[in-house]
Formats: C-alpha cells, sequence, structure tokens
C-alpha cells in the first residue's frame, strides 16, 4: 500500500507537469532577478548569493505545498487513505518522499547552475547543493504538518504561509550560513550537521504531526 501511494504520486506529477515546473520555474526566476537589480558587483554578488538562492528555494517549496493534500481532499482519496490498513503516518511519509523527489530534488540540481551568476566558486557550489539536499526535504516535512493544519479552510494558503514560515528560518539559517563558512574559510561542517540532525528529527517526528493534523482537520 506504501508502495502504491508513492508511485501514484509520481504518476499524478508525470501527467501534471505543470504542478512541478511551477515551483522550479519560480524558483529560477526570483534567482536570476537579484543579479540583475543590485547590479553585477563581483563582491557584492557573492555575498548576497547563498542568501537569494535559499531564499527562492524557501518561497518555491511554499508554493507547492497546499497540493500536497488538496487534490486528495476534493477527490476522496484522503478519506482512503484514513482507512487504509496500513500506518498513515507512513502513507504521509510516502507523500511527502514523492513531492520531494519531483519538487525539491529539482531545486536542489538547478541551485548550482543559478549560483553561477552570483560568481561563487566550486567549493561554495558544492557546499550549497549539499546544503539543499539536506534542507530541501527538511522544508517538506515542516511543510507538510501546516499544510495539514490548513487542510479544507477559507484563507488556507496565506495561514500556511504564516505557519510555516517560523519554522523554516533556522533552515534558512544553517544552510545559508554553511556557504558563507566555507567562503570564509571556517568550514560547512558545523552548519551541514546541525541541517543534518534536524533532518533526522523531523523525518521522525513530522509524518506522526501530519498524520495527527490531518484526522483533525477531517473530523
Amino acid at each position: 500500500m506504501i508502495g502504491q501511494v508513492f508511485r501514484r504520486e509520481l504518476l499524478l506529477a508525470w501527467r501534471r507537469p505543470g504542478d512541478t515546473l511551477l515551483p522550479l520555474t519560480f524558483f529560477v526566476i526570483v534567482g536570476s532577478l537579484f543579479p540583475l537589480g543590485v547590479g553585477a558587483e563581483p563582491a557584492l554578488l557573492r555575498a548576497i548569493g547563498p542568501g537569494v538562492v535559499w531564499i527562492a528555494a524557501v518561497l518555491a517549496t511554499l508554493l507547492g505545498l497546499p497540493r500536497l493534500f488538496a487534490a486528495d481532499q476534493h477527490g476522496g482519496a484522503l478519506e482512503q487513505l484514513l482507512l487504509s490498513p496500513a500506518p498513515l503516518t507512513a502513507l504521509v511519509a510516502a507523500k511527502i518522499a514523492a513531492q520531494w523527489l519531483t519538487c525539491g530534488l529539482p531545486l536542489a540540481l538547478a541551485a548550482p547552475v543559478l549560483a553561477l551568476g552570483f560568481g561563487l566558486n566550486f567549493s561554495d557550489l558544492a557546499v550549497l547543493l549539499a546544503g539543499l539536499l539536506l534542507g530541501t526535504p527538511l522544508l517538506h516535512l515542516l511543510g507538510a504538518i501546516s499544510a495539514a493544519l490548513t487542510l479544507g479552510l477559507r484563507g488556507g494558503g496565506a495561514l500556511l504561509g504564516l505557519l510555516v514560515l517560523p519554522l523554516y528560518v533556522p533552515v534558512l539559517i544553517f544552510g545559508s550560513g554553511a556557504v558563507q563558512a566555507e567562503a570564509l574559510g571556517f568550514g560547512a561542517g558545523a552548519n551541514l550537521s546541525l541541517l543534518a540532525a534536524m533532518l533526522v528529527l523531523a523525518s521522525v517526528f513530522a509524518p506522526f504531526a501530519t498524520a495527527a493534523a490531518l484526522r483533525i482537520s477531517l473530523d
């Protein structure tokens, strides 16, 4: 059942490429506008580059969160998941993993190409990619909780942003801080380790919190 949910999410993403490409397109556009807006000063671009890429990744992730459970709610599939003999936490984890694979992973892989416009060197690009590979699944795990809590609410999209953006602040700080620490010669190990620790904790607890929020939203 869990594998079926995972395959179903991938198949739906394949059949609706617009939903998958929208966050990626938004990410690329937002990241590309900053060098045009602030000028071509190399030192300034290198200084703001990591933060800009991470902010664009956060906003692009936020853009796709409302669709995580909304389609299942409208089509009645969400109630079937609740009635399934399989653990709801595992089914939720499968949905989050599929969404990250179709939305979060493309953002992480596109980020180094986008960051070239900010003049980052190879080591900074490698740290940026490593941070996003750790940070984007964390963004989806945390966002799934808020998406479940705001499911079916009027104005739920705005409320979703208010709930989840404070949770994203530590991810943004450590993610962009890893590249800055690497550029200053301090090494990115500490920041990446903190991101990895948060990802492990979120992987354990976020599916349980999301499943509980779904039950509350559907009661």
